[in-house]
């Protein structure tokens, strides 16, 4: 199961799906039909089999976490990718209302252009293609998906306590541009995992799935092919 990031569909996982559905079954979850990480959570477990892989990145790393801490005797593995268990800070919860407002302005331009900045990904050619299909899976999911999903991220809970519980093999991964999600945050993340795996994509920053595709997936089935963890 594969979760996207803020304002983002099945798209963002495109490489990953190609190659991993060759020998797997995989699929993807929405993530804009809540305004709260736990209800998004409860409604996605109710959809899927009795035990599962799980994956998330950016906002979709911090839904898998709630699955993680709802149901873990589900969930066979976990991979985290740029995200974050960190409860949102007042001052930045304070600082995504302007962008909601101009959401609902019928500004929603200004807002992808404002969440989607080219120094949040790692330097070279491919810049302006991966801020291209970002953008344009932001205007596909729409400003009331992002309003939701920004009310969420307001919202959500520490998960600290539940990194410490998880028993399953994690995967932690975090581009070594990411400025919004530094490395030393998900060296933080993976110390606090028992079993965690941390993983730094050099030539990536905020959105290693599309930045580094094919080191993602390559990661990605070294971990299906990791034992499982014996409880």
């Amino acid at each position: 199961m594969l979760l996207p990031g803020l304002f983002c569909d099945a798209r963002i996982w495109t490489a990953q799906i190609t190659a991993l559905s060759r020998d797997r079954v995989v699929s993807v979850a929405p993530m804009a039909n809540g305004e709260r990480i736990e209800e998004i959570a409860s409604d996605t477990l109710s959809a899927l089999p009795a035990r599962f892989a799980l994956a998330g990145v950016d906002f979709g790393g911090m839904v898998a976490l709630e699955m993680l801490r709802r149901a873990p005797e589900r969930i066979t593995r976990v991979a985290l990718i740029a995200t974050s268990p960190l409860a949102e800070t007042p001052a930045e919860a304070a600082a995504r209302e302007p962008r909601i407002v101009a959401a609902r302005s019928s500004r929603f331009e200004d807002v992808i252009a404002q969440e989607i900045r080219q120094q949040d990904l790692a330097p070279g050619p491919h810049r302006a293609e991966v801020i291209a299909k970002i953008a344009a899976m932001a205007r596909a999911t729409g400003p009331e998906a992002y309003v939701r999903q920004s009310r969420a991220l307001q919202r959500r809970k520490d998960q600290q306590a539940t990194l410490r519980k998880i028993k399953q093999p994690a995967l932690v991964v975090c581009g070594a541009h990411d400025q919004i999600l530094p490395v030393r945050r998900h060296e933080f993340m993976a110390e606090l995992i028992p079993y965690a795996r941390l993983e730094v994509l050099e030539d990536a920053g905020r959105l290693p799935t599309l930045e580094q595709p094919a080191a993602m997936t390559d990661l990605l089935r070294a971990w299906m092919t990791q034992p499982l963890v014996l409880r």
